[in-house]
């Protein structure tokens, strides 16, 4: 199984998060914008998700909620930056709504069909990222990112 690689920078709050993907930069970046596709892979799995408002455009806004066992969790942000090669974009669990992130992904072409996907959240706090660190997040990030292989090899993406 191909895992996501999950750090802690020793310097700042930030979280690095680093996967290959047998997919193009192009596949990965529309499993990220389309509304449909990332509902079909976001969260662990068992999770449903659903989409309350996607706007996958620099300046835009988002929300989706995630449902599993009668508990429903919400998410929301903004995009500050969306383009083929780059995501920029905040994030919030509504659960803590003064933890906010500043998230960034970048689409690493590999060649031969591969992608390196490199992702960053920058939190308020060292406190904050252990916190998300010990929550378990990483089911969540392998369980999702599987999905979303499994989505481009049956030729969904």
């Amino acid at each position: 199984m191909n895992e996501a690689r999950i750090e802690a920078d020793k310097d700042l709050p930030i979280i690095r998060i680093t996967r290959d993907f047998a997919a193009t930069p192009e596949q990965l970046f529309r499993a990220h914008t389309d509304p449909e596709l990332y509902a079909q892979w976001v969260g662990p799995d068992g999770t449903k998700a659903q989409i309350d408002r996607w706007d996958a455009t620099t300046g835009g806004a988002w929300r989706f909620t995630g449902s599993a066992g009668g508990q429903e969790y919400g998410f929301h942000g903004c995009f500050h930056e969306v383009s083929p090669t780059r995501i920029v974009q905040t994030f919030t669990y509504e659960g803590d709504p003064d933890g906010v992130s500043l998230e960034t992904l970048t689409f690493e072409d590999l060649g031969n069909g591969r992608t390196r996907l490199h992702g960053q959240s920058l939190v308020e706090s060292f406190e904050a990222r252990d916190a998300w660190l010990e929550s378990g997040m990483e089911t969540g990030v392998n369980d999702g990112y599987a999905k979303l292989d499994a989505l481009v090899a049956k030729g969904a993406i």
